[in-house]
């Protein structure tokens, strides 16, 4: 893969990561199906990219195996709670209360892994802070714009809890297998509770939950861990920090999102604290994304 097909490659695999609350809510089916379904394509799309791509890890271990399902859980939750505010505030302000994650992540790491938290670190937690308030009009919990900023930031911080938890239990495990194990635990664990669901799941939906297993999850991933064998990592976690505006503004295009002024300033605020501190993070591990 050459440098510009692995750019492409990853501005693709972000606009994918992006469309996942756009197909959530062209689903009907309530937000527990959709994860399901989610975990059950993702799984065949990532079988198959385990056959294709070269592994660039070892098979995780049994602890290893242990920490992936503890994760799944967290991956589960993440998404359960992100398609719950795309449904009841829809697109945008679900995408935007998730792009709180790196700042949840900057703390988190203070407190579990005991890192120094740096000045700047902390201006960009205050940024996302003042980014939120922006985005939703008034803090009314009756409001159902309140209540899906709450979702989505809730989501945002179980995959900040999912990133801190990949980083100290997949080290030297290939990305795909890690990600293979996750959302097999997640199809798994949810299939009791979807399973009397799966008969009137319209056909429609089907689609968009083979999309969003397939296209959202397992090729995004597989484009994030190739393109990191050709570029840096700063690069690819500064185009993956853009997500959230691919998701904005197809939602704004298709379902007519139109977000207020206030929003597009608190939106602003918070993809640009999520830039900084993905280029202050490229370091870092790489984690399964959402």
């Amino acid at each position: 893969m050459t440098r510009r097909n692995a750019l492409l490659a990853v501005h693709f695999g972000a606009l994918m990561f992006g469309l996942s609350g756009v197909f959530g809510k062209l689903a009907v089916s309530d937000p527990l199906t959709i994860t399901f379904g989610r975990a059950l394509f993702a799984v065949l799309a990532l079988l198959l990219a385990a056959q294709l791509l070269p592994r660039s890890g070892a098979r995780p271990s049994v602890r290893q195996r242990a920490g992936l399902v503890l994760g799944a859980l967290l991956l589960g939750g993440h998404w359960l709670t992100f398609f719950v505010a795309v449904k009841v505030a829809g697109v945008g302000i679900a995408t935007l209360g998730f792009a709180s994650f790196p700042a949840f992540t900057l703390m988190l790491e203070g407190l579990l892994f005991r890192e120094r938290t740096r000045p700047i670190e902390f201006a960009m937690v205050a940024m996302v802070c003042l980014g939120l308030l922006l985005v939703t009009p008034e803090f009314d919990l009756g409001s159902e714009a309140t209540i899906g900023l709450l979702y989505g930031v809730l989501s945002g911080l179980l995959f900040a809890l999912l990133s801190l938890l990949n980083r100290a239990v997949t080290v030297g495990v290939d990305p795909v297998q890690a990600a293979l194990w996750q959302n097999a635990a997640i199809m798994l664990g949810l299939l009791p509770f979807a399973w009397s669901a799966i008969p009137a799941i319209p056909a429609a939906d089907w689609l968009w939950l083979a999309l969003l297993g397939v296209l959202c999850t397992g090729l995004a991933h597989s484009l994030f861990v190739a393109s990191l064998r050709v570029l840096k990592a700063r690069t690819t976690s500064v185009i993956f920090a853009l997500e959230p505006v691919y998701g904005i503004a197809i939602a704004w295009w298709l379902f007519n999102e139109q977000p207020t002024l206030s929003m597009l300033v608190g939106g602003v605020l918070i993809i640009l604290a999520s830039v900084i501190t993905s280029r202050l993070k490229a370091a870092s591990p790489a984690v399964v994304k959402p």
